[in-house]
């Protein structure tokens, strides 16, 4: 607080020192012209001579003053037209406008417009309003750069006889009305999720036909697995019978077979009584039944091997 209130009194202090100077020197006849900045010298009401920056006399007394003060530096003008496009959609055009006065056109600049921004202004609706409504909404909104070059354009050859200079143009934005715009982006989503539903489908189809393939390779697979096994047992029947045969005189393959089928049968029993799960059965079971059963059992197989 303490420093605050005395920068407030060395500014007191310093702004009536200043302004004396100030009325001091229009009182001599000097005048300053800051940077970027030009004044426009009149001699009894009449333009003279533009004053560059930096300290000038202007004697007042023989009728010498200044008209007024031009700024060099660049400008910005935003401009927001409403317009319709070619599918009839009413949008708003926001264009930039960057623009600055020529030194060596000061005279021109300050007196021959009296409104600069208004000016412009006007021209940027006549471009914008002439250019737009033969374009498309989408086209307008690609097209950008174009309707900027077209306002440059015209605003370049209408303002340099006031001597003013277009740096650049921009159209910043391009706002079609609220309804617009929620439609353009249902449309938008409608076909993103057509698009989605698409690549869903072909994945679940792509799936599908994996799922296929790799279960007919499993069913492939299965089938050689049962073809092999099925052989080793052939295979493995064979070299008991023959082994049987040699070890033991007097006995023939078909009495070997028989053994060999009531020790599956009596295996086959004992592993459904040992299954947890397994549910009852009943079969007829005495002391010839063991003869039936190998009897039914190789009649089964010599059946099926007819067939």
């Amino acid at each position: 607080m303490l420093e605050s209130g005395v920068a407030k009194n060395i500014l007191k202090q310093i702004y009536p020192i200043r302004l004396s100077a100030l009325t001091m020197g229009q009182a001599l006849g000097l005048v300053q012209v800051d940077q970027s900045t030009v004044a426009i010298k009149e001699s009894f009401g009449k333009f003279d001579e533009v004053l560059e920056p930096g300290c000038h006399f202007l004697p007042w007394c023989i009728g010498k003053q200044i008209a007024g003060y031009l700024s060099l530096r660049v400008q910005q003008l935003d401009v927001r037209c409403e317009t319709k496009t070619k599918d009839n959609v009413f949008v708003n055009v926001v264009a930039s406008v960057q623009y600055r006065a020529l030194a060596e056109k000061a005279s021109d600049a300050f007196y021959r417009l009296s409104n600069t921004r208004e000016q412009i202004q006007s021209y940027v609706f006549d471009v914008i309003r002439a250019s737009v409504p033969k374009m498309n909404l989408d086209d307008a909104f690609e097209q950008k750069n174009e309707i900027a070059k077209a306002v440059e354009d015209e605003l370049e050859k209408a303002m340099s006889m006031y001597g003013y200079e277009i740096v650049q143009t921009l159209i910043v934005d391009i706002e079609p009305d609220e309804h617009v715009k929620r439609a353009m982006n249902e449309i938008n989503a409608a076909a993103r999720l057509r698009v989605a539903a698409n690549e869903k489908a072909e994945a679940e189809k792509i799936l599908q036909i994996k799922r296929a393939e790799g279960d007919a390779e499993s069913k492939y697979l299965a089938g050689l697995g049962i073809a092999r096994q099925r052989q080793a047992i052939v295979d493995g029947l064979r070299d008991s019978v023959l082994a049987f045969s040699e070890n033991v005189p007097g006995t023939s393959a078909k009495d070997v077979m028989d053994m060999v089928l009531v020790t599956q049968y009596f295996d086959t029993m004992k592993e459904i009584g040992a299954s947890s799960k397994s549910s009852s059965v009943f079969i007829p079971h005495g002391p010839g039944a063991v003869k039936d059963i190998a009897a039914q059992i190789r009649d089964g197989q010599l059946q099926a091997k007819l067939i």
